[in-house]
């Protein structure tokens, strides 16, 4: 529901947000799932790491950044922050009228039905496998599930700066990926936004200790899966413009996006997240 308690609009754009830059992997693999949806995007650069807040802090933002969004009307929330998704979504779902989607959830429910062995790999920052909410999470998928959680903190400054190839990540998905081998998993969740652009390395290195059927999943795009069936499901997908329609328009959707503060290297971080050029962002006080 909306805000004001009526429908949701089809039209209406989705919302997103994070702590920082790192949501716009969601964002990306929204483009590619929901090519005709308009995006609004909210990261809160300014007060960025969440994961080292105490919980009642992060969901004093979080409800901060769902506020902002709801004002210009979107019609469901999705929290891009594994941080936010552990500790306060159920807040959010009590205080918005109006659908609030994680990404945890759907990362071990992908996790759940990919996994032969029941044991699952979890990369992710120190504050989010401190939570336990994968571990959780998988519990609820299946009680036969083993969770390995494993912080990985390298690999968000090796995103922002991007360093996504080469020796020093290759070195640092070793050592992150070596206990988890050890363990024996055959599934491993990438349980952080910037971890995505990190994919390629991360996976061979996991082919080369684990095997080759290991399964790497991202959680960007395992997330941009459910929202567009949550969204069909509840008929609210936007209808394509008529100018849509022609072969040589490969979307109309938009995405806008705010930022609570404006880092030096914005346009150069944002695009290599959001694999494009991101625009300009409008920056705004919470």
């Amino acid at each position: 529901m909306s805000a004001a308690g009526g429908s949701p609009r089809r039209d209406a754009p989705l919302g997103v947000f994070d702590s920082g830059l790192g949501g716009l992997t969601v964002v990306r693999a929204l483009r590619a799932a929901l090519p005709d949806e308009d995006i609004v995007y909210l990261g809160d650069t300014a007060r960025v790491p969440y994961g080292t807040k105490g919980a009642g802090t992060v969901t004093r933002y979080a409800l901060g950044c769902a506020g902002h969004l709801v004002s210009k009307g979107v019609k469901a929330i999705v929290i891009a922050c594994n941080t936010v998704s552990a500790v306060a979504p159920e807040r959010l779902r009590v205080e918005l009228d109006l659908p609030v989607l994680g990404v945890i959830e759907p990362g071990a429910r992908a996790a759940a039905a990919a996994t032969r062995v029941f044991k699952v790999g979890v990369l992710a920052t120190a504050g989010t496998i401190a939570s336990g909410a994968y571990t959780r999470a998988l519990a609820a998928c299946s009680t036969r599930i083993e969770a390995y959680g494993q912080a990985a903190p390298l690999f968000v400054p090796l995103a922002e700066e991007g360093w996504t190839e080469g020796e020093v990540p290759t070195l640092a998905a070793r050592r992150y990926l070596e206990p988890l081998a050890k363990a024996g998993v055959d599934v491993v969740i990438l349980g952080c936004t910037h971890y995505p652009l990190l994919f390629d390395v991360i996976e061979r290195e996991a082919k080369a200790m684990i095997g080759p059927n290991v399964t790497i999943l991202d959680s960007a795009s395992v997330v941009a899966r459910e929202v567009a069936s949550f969204l069909r499901e509840r008929d609210l997908l936007r209808e394509r413009g008529a100018e849509a329609e022609r072969d040589d328009v490969a979307r109309t959707g938009r995405t806008h996006l705010f930022v609570t503060d404006v880092p030096k290297t914005f346009e150069e971080t944002a695009a290599r997240f959001l694999g494009e050029h991101a625009g300009a962002a409008e920056q705004i006080d919470l």
